[in-house]
């Protein structure tokens, strides 16, 4: 089946991008990222939101919350919702990061010198 693939021109070119070019492991991300998202979106909504909701004084929906000054309405129950979607996002990845390690990972860049560059 591989010979008949390597036969299909331009076919070659693609797979050496998606190689090359890590297509793939961003792909995995992606998806990932989705599956992370439902889950911290469950977690603040049915956990994190309740347990709030109850230090209020029962509040029923946190995103509903309203104060008014004037003839102003300050929306600040779904800015709180937000600023806790942000957090436990952060922490998530901050966790993934130290978990795969990947935050020792060393990139080597080349040194830039008065002698390497050239005139």
């Amino acid at each position: 089946m591989r010979q008949h693939l390597k036969k299909i021109r331009g076919l070659t070119g693609f797979t050496d991008f998606i190689k090359s070019q890590g297509v793939v492991g961003l792909a995995i991300g992606f998806i990932l990222g989705g599956a992370i998202s439902k889950f911290v979106t469950s977690l603040v909504t049915d956990i994190i939101n309740p347990i709030i909701n109850g230090l209020l004084g029962g509040v029923d929906d946190l995103g509903n919350e309203v104060f008014k000054i004037g003839k102003v309405s300050v929306h600040y129950g779904a800015f709180l919702n937000n600023g806790i979607d942000f957090i436990v996002v952060a922490l998530v990845v901050y966790g993934g990061v130290k978990l795969l390690k990947v935050d020792q990972a060393q990139i080597k860049v080349p040194a830039i010198t008065a002698t390497s560059i050239k005139k």
